[in-house]
């Protein structure tokens, strides 16, 4: 798998694998099998193949988006089990990374997990979104605040907007529905600091639908009564 993976991710994005991250990646994928049929439940996808495109190679595909500097601090919002963050992570060692995951046996996976890939300065935060964003530590303190398959675009930005500092950046990982979405959240990006930056398509192989990133510069401090308490902003959306 690991060979297949870095000829994709170098054809595609133009990133070179090391034979150590390719192991790395290998080890990733084993262990995401064991623990997903034992443990927790991690992902639908499970097929090798389906795990290095949809989930590896799509985490990847943020590299060929952003230009981000040595040493960036980056929060992956919901990681679930990893992606984006850990894939960013073997690749690009420097990252500072926190993986945001509300549920107790994810995050026991993401330790386990950052253990066995040898993945130095990750820290894990078993919170909701709502609560770190008012977290002293956590609020507008982010270079880079990323989500996959997270939430509805209006619902999202609550949850992304008060991590990421002021010049920072928010991606939203999306489906075809990414350009309706985003419109639908404008008055979200009013409300809390964020202003489309643009929208990157992303073709990965053997998949037909379109991905998207949808890149959200913050340009002004999020107001402090956001985020709302937990739930509040699904229910009532802005």
């Amino acid at each position: 798998m690991s060979e297949r993976l870095a000829a994709h991710a170098q054809r595609l994005f133009g990133l070179t694998l090391s034979a150590a991250q390719q192991a790395q990646f290998a080890r990733y994928a084993a262990e995401l099998e064991a623990w997903n049929k034992s443990r927790a439940n991690l992902t639908a996808i499970t097929d090798v193949e389906a795990v290095e495109i949809r989930h590896f190679l799509d985490s990847l595909s943020l590299l060929s988006a952003l230009d981000i500097p040595l040493g960036a601090r980056l929060i992956d919002v919901g990681t679930g089990g990893g992606f984006p963050g850990v894939p960013l992570k073997i690749v690009r060692p420097d990252l500072r990374l926190t993986l945001l995951e509300a549920t107790g046996k994810k995050i026991a996976f993401l330790q386990h997990l950052a253990g066995v890939l040898a993945l130095a300065d990750v820290q894990l935060l078993n919170a909701r979104a709502e609560e770190a964003g008012q977290m002293p530590d956590q609020r507008e303190r982010y270079d880079f605040v990323v989500a996959r398959a997270v939430a509805h675009m209006p619902v999202l930005m609550e949850y992304l907007l008060p991590l990421a500092r002021v010049g920072g950046l928010c991606v939203a990982m999306k489906g075809e529905s990414a350009a309706r979405e985003t419109a639908e959240a404008a008055n979200a990006l009013r409300i809390l600091g964020g202003q489309v930056a643009r929208i990157v398509p992303i073709q990965l192989p053997a998949v037909a639908e379109l991905h998207h990133l949808v890149l959200i510069q913050k340009v002004a401090p999020t107001p402090r009564a956001y985020p709302r308490k937990p739930g509040a902003p699904a229910k009532k959306p802005l």
